[in-house]
């Protein structure tokens, strides 16, 4: 049986997705997660890192990365595996991924945008790599413009996680209006949009998941926040999520402003769960749903009266469609297939 190794940071457990893709093909997977920004972030080194200086921060990574190789090496050595599979990798020193390449194929599928100035190291990987796979399609035209070969290759839907309950609710049945869950802090795009809506629709009722105002980063906004029956302000489980998406007539997706050509994981995750979703557009997500699957958005006026439609008509048809291209085109099964081709596994 052809092993995987399977060297990841947490990403909200996706590794595990892969693996099970993996699995499914027949492969035997060890999946090896480590933390970020150093291993193991907790205790007295996270707080010894928390505390540093920028000189001492880049000093605890580099020691932190260096023990971790060791770790590393050694795994790789018993398990001897055929491929190893990182999501970015930024723990990995490339001497170390020569090495894997005596005797494995080596992929990368980066999440984050390979153009962030804290993204150097991921950004390098390709010239000690068989294959690199990019989130978005402007890392990959950047690797051609230095005549480096990437590949797009968006995330997908892992269907043991996302998919519709048995018996499905009735649209009128639905007892949330619109759901929107993902971190809003770090987006003044999504923050702007998400307020505009919550004072168009008093009367509706609205949820919304993901760090709003957190603790941990503003502690008196976080005392005084409003609307606190609307912003949650707190992450949920994708188990939780998936029984949401059941709820909802309106599974609401916005990507954030680092996203131009590509898709978060909500288009894939809505869809596959059954949900009806209103999504911004681009190039590439309209692919995705071609004949209107999904209600997808350029602007503010069309955002809304996308809302307006789904609020008084009923979407099933359209979100059933969208369930059906999801399983069938986008999950991770179908994504590693790709990847598997790409480096002349078939």
């Amino acid at each position: 049986m052809a092993k995987v190794l399977i060297i990841s940071s947490p990403f909200f457990d996706y590794q595990k997705s892969v693996g099970r893709a993996f699995e499914e093909l027949g492969y035997e997977v060890r999946i090896e997660t480590y933390d970020e920004p150093i291993h193991p972030f907790k205790g007295i080194l996270r707080w010894r890192h928390k505390l540093a200086s920028s000189a001492r921060k880049e000093e605890l990574r580099r020691r932190s990365r260096e023990r971790y190789d060791l770790f590393i090496r050694s795994v790789f050595e018993e398990f001897a595996p055929d491929i190893v599979f990182s999501y970015n990798g930024t723990i990995l020193l490339d001497d170390t991924l020569d090495l894997f390449r005596k005797n494995s194929k080596v992929i990368f599928w980066m999440y984050d945008s390979v153009l962030r100035k804290d993204r150097e190291r991921c950004r390098n990987h390709i010239d000690h790599a068989d294959a690199v796979f990019c989130f978005e399609k402007k890392d990959v035209e950047y690797y051609d413009s230095i005549g480096k070969k990437a590949f797009f290759l968006p995330l997908a839907c892992d269907i043991t996680v996302y998919y519709p309950p048995k018996k499905l609710l009735k649209w009128e049945e639905k007892d949330i209006d619109i759901l929107f869950v993902g971190t809003i802090y770090t987006s003044p795009h999504r923050t702007k949009i998400l307020k505009k809506i919550v004072s168009r629709y008093p009367e509706r009722k609205i949820v919304i998941y993901g760090h709003y105002k957190p603790y941990f980063k503003t502690p008196v906004k976080w005392f005084f926040r409003e609307k606190r029956n609307i912003f949650k302000n707190r992450n949920i489980t994708p188990k939780e999520v998936n029984a949401l998406f059941a709820r909802t007539k309106i599974a609401l997706n916005i990507h954030h402003e680092q996203t131009s050509f590509g898709a978060n994981q909500r288009v894939f995750e809505a869809s596959g769960a059954g949900a009806y979703q209103i999504c911004d557009w681009n190039p590439f997500i309209e692919s995705v749903f071609p004949s209107g699957e999904a209600g997808l958005y350029r602007n503010e006026e069309e955002l809304f009266a996308l809302i307006d439609d789904a609020l008084i008509n009923d979407k099933s048809e359209c979100a059933l469609n969208g369930y059906k291209i999801i399983t069938s085109s986008h999950t991770f099964k179908v994504r590693v297939q790709e990847m598997l081709r790409e480096i002349g596994i078939k």
